[in-house]
């Protein structure tokens, strides 16, 4: 069982940046592919980064060159630094792990990301 706690969304100004972290507990973090997803209302949830137990890393095009997933395996967290935002960025985020990158079984809860205009 993996356990994971999201923090860091907010209220931001267009073009400000967030950095959201995900702790995880439970199962070797480290073995694990992490992901960030975010569901906006009325919309279905997306997978935004993800990055691989090796580190290797992929993007939804929306956020390409401003988004950046990273992992401290040292410290059980996975990190999705948020530059640029847009106000189309608004979305509830939610961190999720699995055995790779098309497989999550474990969810964290959702952390609430607003970008004004």
């Amino acid at each position: 069982q993996v356990q994971l706690v999201t923090s860091g969304g907010g209220l931001v100004q267009a073009g400000g940046s967030l950095r959201l972290s995900c702790a995880a507990s439970g199962r070797t973090f480290s073995s694990l592919a992490m992901g960030w997803f975010r569901q906006a209302p009325g919309k279905q949830r997306e997978l935004v980064a993800a990055i691989t137990s090796g580190g290797s890393t992929k993007y939804a095009d929306s956020v390409k060159g401003r988004f950046t997933i990273s992992r401290d395996n040292a410290k059980n967290t996975v990190y999705l630094q948020m530059n640029s935002l847009k106000p189309e960025d608004t979305a509830v985020y939610y961190c999720a792990a699995g055995p790779n990158w098309f497989t999550y079984a474990y969810w964290g809860q959702g952390t609430q990301v607003t970008v004004s205009s």
